[in-house]
């Protein structure tokens, strides 16, 4: 199992950003996906999940009505749309996904929001 985020980079606060993951090594269409951030010295945080066929989506309060989470199930990969983005959604990206019960992460990717 693979999971490779990118599109990370800096952006002004108040921009937007689209991070990508792309997935290997599993029945992609068969599993929820999902987003997590990270800011250093604190604990991972849940952003958001979509359902396998991407009809059901779920986003923490903090990035509700601003971040929308899609997937492209023919090209494997899982997207978070980030717009009217804030300082405090300065962090490392992470996928996740947890095909057969084990969970994986990618190598998360750096969004820093900054003027």
């Amino acid at each position: 199992v693979q999971l490779v985020e990118s599109g990370g980079g800096l952006v002004q606060p108040g921009g937007s950003q689209r991070l990508s993951c792309a997935a290997s090594g599993f029945t992609f269409s068969s599993i929820y996906m999902r987003w997590y951030r990270q800011v250093s010295g604190k604990e991972r945080e849940y952003v958001a999940r979509i359902s396998s066929a991407g009809g059901s989506t779920n986003y923490a309060d903090s990035v509700k009505g601003r971040f929308t989470i899609s997937r492209d199930n023919a090209k494997n990969t899982v997207y978070l749309q980030m717009n009217s983005l804030k300082p405090e959604d300065t962090a490392v990206y992470y996928c996740n996904a947890s095909p057969g019960g084990r969970e994986y992460w990618g190598q998360g990717t750096q969004v820093t929001v900054s003027s």
